[in-house]
């Protein structure tokens, strides 16, 4: 039976989730990671690049090309076509720890447009570097809102099984 190594094309299901259960992204099924709607999924598809919503069937990797958490191209080598394994990705090697340095306050004069921020609003900044920077407000009060530039999961540990279905 053939075994899965380093720069072998294979096609695997995987369900990622968090500690509390809560599935954020799968091949299986519908995910229902969108069922609230924040990642901008609709009925025409996700409009969220790289949130694996709206994403269904298997997905196809080169191990070691880093397509997926290095962790789990690792977890692949030595396995068989119809294995699964559970791989525990630590928060600061998924999307990293929570910084709180990432929150902080701008000015209301700060924003342009006739925008009126609200709690939950996901608003994308320039920064310093002219770069865009994505935050999602977290306060606003009179004079400033508070942002969060931190990544949505940022903090959390994700949980992935995955099943080797075929080596290609």
């Amino acid at each position: 039976m053939a075994i899965a190594k380093q720069g072998d094309k294979v096609k695997i299901n995987y369900t990622g989730s968090l500690e509390d259960g809560t599935i954020i992204d799968t091949t299986i099924g519908d995910s229902g990671c969108c069922e609230d709607d924040d990642c901008g999924c609709g009925d025409d598809g996700c409009e969220d690049d790289g949130c694996g919503c709206g994403e269904h069937g298997p997905m196809e990797i080169t191990i070691g090309n880093e397509d997926f958490f290095p962790q789990i191209e690792e977890a692949l080598v030595g396995m068989a076509p119809g294995e699964k394994k559970t791989i525990v990705i630590p928060a600061e090697d998924a999307f990293g720890e929570y910084d709180e340095d990432e929150v902080f306050a701008i000015s209301r004069e700060q924003l342009t447009g006739d925008i009126e921020p609200e709690v939950g609003m996901e608003l994308e900044l320039t920064g310093d570097d002219d770069e865009p920077v994505d935050v999602v407000v977290v306060e606003v009060n009179e004079t400033a809102i508070v942002v969060d530039a931190n990544h949505p999961l940022a903090g959390e540990d994700i949980t992935y099984e995955i099943e080797l279905l075929e080596i290609l």
